[in-house]
């Protein structure tokens, strides 16, 4: 498994795992970010992503999309 912050845009990934503390995955999983869920990197600035998941549009730093594994 890979973290979603390796990606670049135009790619599109299938979750496998959120990892972290129970405040962490309860965050990113209120914005979406569940297992199974597809996700398309947008935009990449710095290590910084802007990604597409579900219908919406959510920024996450570097720290956040390490957490995200694929």
């Amino acid at each position: 498994m890979v973290p979603l912050s390796t990606f670049k845009p135009g790619e599109t990934v299938k979750i496998k795992t959120v990892i972290g503390k129970d405040e962490v995955r309860q965050h990113l999983a209120e914005l979406g970010f569940v297992m199974d869920c597809d996700v398309t990197v947008i935009n990449e600035m710095g290590g910084n992503l802007i990604l597409q998941v579900k219908d919406s549009r959510v920024a996450l730093d570097k720290t956040l999309a390490n957490r995200i594994l694929i």
